[in-house]
């Protein structure tokens, strides 16, 4: 079929003309943000190259299950449904072309191309989502279970440390003015009568300063009621911010645990209050929540009109509407805490009325770009599990403009070296291969667009590397045509010969190499799949110009000089 040069050169002509298409720029759909916040799909032109992580910048991850917080009893069909998830949020992120896929069985690699804030881009990644709506405790269990709780802690031989600060201080600050909690005006008479009434039954602040200090009772001393500082909504205490690692450390050992009544859950605030001595809240809250997030269908940040802050609006399916409908009638004038993650989000409302399919989550003290993340990771789901980051590498925009740079500028001047010795050495023959070449290059980067193949810095390197080995083929074939014409075969002959003498070797070590490049693809990770497949093809492509273009230009050179008897080579 391509015996004739006609066949040949309408061939080379389709090569050519497909790849000059497979390049030309084409509109494509990118999802970005726009001024007011939403995404929103965007018509651009682009040469349909994509570049890699290293070229542009950007944040690469590497994501596991965090089996200190719990265990999976099938991690792989929980990665699976991680990233479902992970594909959602990152969608709805803005972030153009992530690569989101699973690497093994128990991992999964995020590449973020182009993030200009890579903490908010982790905050997203890894933030579980998980919502519930708790009713706070109105029976004053924690209240109760306190002075087991020390007893408990007593028995075990736990100390207070050594100046550690008191819960009756931080009220004292509270109380004084110092702090930037909002204080009813009647809240210090509150804090005198608990005080009073705690002195009646044993427990009181200010003995337990004292006793603190003496080597009595600890949790006492650092969990005070809120109601002294003015907090409405029963099961509500508070902490000093200091202590608030060793409270939670005592009230995680199981042996304390399992003095809290049963159908009691503790859980703190996600930010402590403002002041000079800063304090976090601690709720007493309901185990089994009233409803979750799983009831929920969509998200919306907003501002409050009414505040001026940040909150995101949700809206629940058909049946976690009707149950959030009866549950909350069923509690009017009670509180219902928001709990994000384990973080009650701010001190709970209480329920005026009932609400059915439609609600809103105040986020007190925080940004509307955070509450966006909030709305978008709500939207996405609920993470089955923690996630920890196990790997991390960061690229800056400069860097990656750097390396492109440095890519286009070592590629030229290896390709430009080639040229010279080419054609330094092997004439008009050398610049056959040469001519031959620039197509390879045409050729090599029309097929890494038509596979969709993403181009990074050691795909750069493929492509240089693979420059070297399409002329390798040609000197192959040159240095055997010289032998030829050295035992006196004529032209057109050694021409044939050469390229026919030279093909078993030329095909031997091409294909040592794609074999080795297969390996890599299959068993390596990012870049270096990226390397490989850039290998892949330009192997392919130097195959083609090689032992097919070179040859037919040998063709149309000796037909059109039929009488040759040398050869520039």
């Amino acid at each position: 079929m391509f015996a004739t040069i006609r066949n040949r050169m309408i061939l080379i002509a389709v090569l050519v003309i497909g790849s000059i298409i497979a390049l030309i720029p084409r509109t494509v759909t990118v999802r970005e943000r726009s001024a007011t916040g939403a995404m929103q799909d965007v018509q651009v032109k682009r040469v349909p190259l994509k570049r890699g992580l290293d070229l542009q910048g950007g944040m690469h991850l590497g994501l596991e299950l965090d089996q200190s917080t719990q265990v999976s009893a099938d991690v792989s069909k929980d990665i699976d449904l991680a990233l479902t998830v992970l594909r959602k949020r990152i969608d709805e992120f803005g972030v153009t072309e992530p690569v989101i896929q699973k690497v093994g069985s128990s991992r999964i690699v995020v590449e973020l191309a182009g993030i200009k804030d890579p903490e908010r881009a982790k905050g997203i990644v890894q933030q579980n989502a998980f919502l519930e709506f708790r009713m706070t405790d109105k029976t004053g269990a924690l209240d109760a279970a306190l002075p087991a709780m020390d007893r408990v802690l007593a028995q075990l031989g736990v100390k207070p440390a050594a100046g550690a600060p008191t819960a009756a201080k931080g009220i004292d600050a509270l109380l004084a003015g110092d702090s930037g909690t909002k204080l009813p005006a009647d809240s210090g008479a509150k804090a005198d009568s608990a005080t009073k009434g705690a002195a009646a039954t044993g427990d009181t602040t200010k003995p337990a300063v004292d006793t603190v200090k003496a080597g009595g009772p600890i949790l006492q001393a650092l969990i005070i009621s809120g109601a002294s500082a003015g907090a409405t909504a029963p099961g509500t205490y508070l902490v000093p911010e200091a202590s608030v690692a060793r409270v939670d450390s005592l009230l995680r050992i199981p042996e304390v645990q399992r003095v809290l009544p049963r159908g009691i859950e503790l859980k703190w605030d996600q930010s402590a209050t403002g002041g000079l001595e800063p304090m976090r809240a601690l709720y007493a809250l309901e185990t089994k929540p009233i409803l979750t997030g799983t009831s929920l269908v969509n998200a919306t940040p907003q501002i409050d009109p009414t505040s001026n802050k940040p909150i995101v609006v949700f809206d629940l399916d058909r049946a976690g509407g009707r149950r959030f409908g009866q549950e909350t009638s069923r509690h009017i004038g009670d509180f219902m805490a928001i709990v994000l993650d384990g973080k009650v989000q701010g001190a709970p409302p209480v329920i005026n009325s009932r609400i059915d399919r439609r609600g809103q989550i105040e986020l007190s003290g925080r940004t509307i770009a955070e509450a966006q993340d909030l709305a978008l990771t709500l939207k996405a789901g609920a993470l089955p599990f923690t996630l920890k980051i196990v790997e991390e590498r960061t690229v800056g925009a400069s860097l990656g403009e750097d390396s492109v740079k440095g890519g286009i500028v070592a590629g030229l001047v290896g390709t430009l070296f080639v040229i010279l010795i080419m054609v330094g050495y092997y004439r008009m023959s050398g610049a056959l291969a040469v001519l031959a070449l620039a197509l390879y290059i045409l050729f090599t980067l029309a097929a890494l667009s038509m596979i969709d193949a993403t181009l990074t810095l050691p795909g750069l390197a493929g492509i240089v590397l693979s420059v070297g080995i399409a002329v390798d083929a040609n000197v192959l074939i040159f240095e055997r045509i010289r032998e030829e014409l050295i035992a006196g075969r004529t032209v057109r002959v050694a021409v044939e010969e050469g390229f026919r003498h030279a093909m078993p070797a030329i095909i031997d070590s091409n294909v040592s190499t794609v074999l080795t490049a297969a390996f890599l693809f299959q068993f390596g990770t990012g870049p270096v799949k990226g390397f490989a497949v850039t290998l892949i093809m330009g192997i392919i492509a130097s195959m083609i110009t090689a032992i097919f273009v070179t040859k037919t230009f040998f063709l149309v050179w000796l037909d059109r000089k039929p009488h040759a008897t040398t050869l520039s080579i």
